[in-house]
């Protein structure tokens, strides 16, 4: 089996993991189906793909045996599996492919005082209206800057966050750092902005921040969409609508998130009464190409429009699904086909559908 691994922008290791993160959606599927098929455990969570490691130097073997790695890009994996970031390895890895950072994760330390002094930037990317192709608005995304000025993937600090019980620190620094970059950035537009429901044990008391830096840094509350992430992990519904029915309360719209990816984000829709459904990437993912999907997208068109509920493609990478979901009637797009998540906003849609 020939599974040469391509598209993958930066490579990660730990002593048990190895994580992959893509430049397309498509790509990182397509390898998963390849390494699963060596027998390996993956996952998805974002642009990464993980991959389980059980015995790390043969696992990274069995990999390179099938993946394509040179072997400067092999003794480099293996000196990070062995806490051994050999700078002159890793020079030789970026000579044969320049494009591409292989780097040690950073240490559960540095993360923690990340987190503890607050070291945190957002990126932006636009959300376009399709019926003008306009900006619509941003969704905000967190990112660790490491004294250095080196950026951190929300990915390391996340996992950090909840192996150390700080994910509620996180969550709360994450909202107010998206809040104030934007004031910084000038974003006048819409700000979506991600929040862990499981990390707010009490609205009234975990959110007045959030509500306090909204009104210090005078923004409008209807330019600010909280927007609910991990939704298929969600068991008591009841508290997060009560976290909603607060934001609601205070002027700010709500969006849930990877919607059509489960039952229970399906479930929710009907509970929750959002203002926004994201659906969910995997459905968006090559729709033109497949009826199943385009009934699936067109059932909860239906469902939305009958509630008043807005409905936004994510996870848009080619022509062809940001024309469908431009023809279906879906209100609102993301996706790498306009722009990636950056530091500096998009202020103007350059590619245009028509």
């Amino acid at each position: 089996m020939n599974c040469k691994c391509k598209g993958y922008e930066d490579i990660f290791c730990d002593k048990d993991e190895l994580v992959l993160f893509f430049y397309e959606k498509s790509a990182l599927n397509e390898n998963k189906e390849k390494i699963e098929a060596l027998g390996f455990h993956c996952s998805v969570e974002g642009d990464a793909l993980l991959i389980q490691l059980k015995n790390p130097q043969k696992d990274i073997k069995t990999l390179h045996q099938q993946i394509g790695w040179s072997e400067a890009e092999l003794e480099g994996i293996s000196a990070l599996l062995r806490k051994n970031s050999d700078p002159l390895t890793l020079s030789a890895m970026r000579e044969v492919k320049p494009f591409l950072q292989i780097i040690a994760l950073t240490s559960s330390t540095e993360i923690t005082e990340i987190i503890k002094n607050k070291a945190f930037t957002s990126f932006f990317q636009p959300i376009v209206d399709l019926k003008d192709e306009s900006i619509y608005g941003y969704e905000s995304l967190l990112r660790g800057v490491k004294k250095d000025g080196s950026i951190i993937p929300p990915y390391e600090i996340f996992q950090t966050a909840k192996k150390s019980d700080k994910l509620f620190y996180l969550d709360r620094s994450a909202r107010e750092t998206s809040l104030k970059t934007a004031a910084v950035k000038r974003i006048k537009k819409k700000v979506f902005i991600n929040f862990l429901p499981t990390a707010i044990y009490n609205p009234q008391n975990c959110l007045q921040d959030t509500v306090k830096w909204a009104k210090q840094l005078e923004f409008d509350p209807k330019n600010i969409v909280f927007e609910v992430v991990e939704t298929e992990k969600i068991i008591d519904t009841v508290h997060l609508k009560s976290i909603l029915d607060f934001y609601k309360s205070h002027g700010f719209s709500v969006a849930l998130d990877d919607v059509g990816s489960g039952y229970s984000s399906l479930n929710m829709l009907s509970s929750i009464q959002p203002d926004i459904i994201k659906i969910d990437r995997e459905i968006i993912d090559h729709i033109d190409q497949d009826s199943l999907k385009q009934s699936v997208f067109n059932a909860l068109l239906n469902v939305a429009k009958d509630h008043g509920i807005m409905v936004l493609a994510e996870g848009v990478e080619r022509v062809e699904e940001a024309l469908f979901a431009q023809d279906a009637g879906a209100d609102l797009a993301q996706g790498w086909f306009w722009g990636k998540p950056q530091a500096e906003p998009v202020r103007k849609i350059v590619t245009k559908l028509h």
